[in-house]
């Protein structure tokens, strides 16, 4: 870094940030990054979102430095302003999505509770587990590792050191054995 940066005003600074003297940007950012981050850390209380909040400031310096005036405050200043600007708008978003999540919660809560549903699923739950029980034990370990495993077809022929050709098959049988189970206690389409 040139001495002349050093000495530089900040308005000086912010027309060599406009030619790309990335040697500015960072005279800059050591005269006021700290104001910067304590700001964001005290509007955030959060000192990861702290620093992601300087970081944007002085990219948005960066790449738009024309929109500094020093004829209307300090440059100080100017990123303050930017620095409270956008961790109250990050701020807000969160607590727009928060609350919007809570109200979704609470209407599906409201909605969804019906004890003759409720009833219903869990003696379904019930037959898949007897119809899964009949099941030879290469069907039921296949299907039990992909469905209730979330494994995928090529994960489960590892586990189970079988092809996938041969998972695919043992699982299209025990699904085909397992809808016909159902299908006689009533449960399916």
């Amino acid at each position: 870094m040139t001495a002349s940066l050093l000495d530089a005003s900040d308005g000086a600074l912010v027309v060599a940030i406009g030619r790309w003297r990335e040697d500015a940007l960072a005279e800059a950012y050591r005269r006021h990054a700290g104001a910067v981050f304590g700001l964001a850390r005290r509007v955030l209380n959060d000192p990861t979102r702290a620093e992601e909040i300087v970081q944007e400031v002085f990219l948005r310096l960066w790449n738009e430095p024309d929109r500094f005036d020093p004829e209307r405050g300090s440059l100080r200043s100017y990123l303050l302003a930017q620095t409270h600007g956008r961790a109250v708008d990050l701020l807000r978003s969160e607590t727009s999505r928060r609350d919007r999540e809570q109200r979704e919660a609470r209407s599906a809560a409201e909605a969804g509770y019906d004890i003759e549903h409720e009833v219903w699923d869990l003696a379904v739950a019930d037959r898949v587990k007897e119809a899964l029980a009949t099941l030879p034990e290469d069907e039921r370990q296949a299907i039990h590792l992909a469905y209730f495993g979330g494994h995928t077809y090529r994960e489960v022929a590892a586990l189970l050191n079988a092809p996938e050709g041969t998972v695919k098959s043992r699982i299209r049988v025990g699904l085909k054995r397992m809808r016909s189970e159902l299908g006689d206690v009533g449960v399916g389409a």
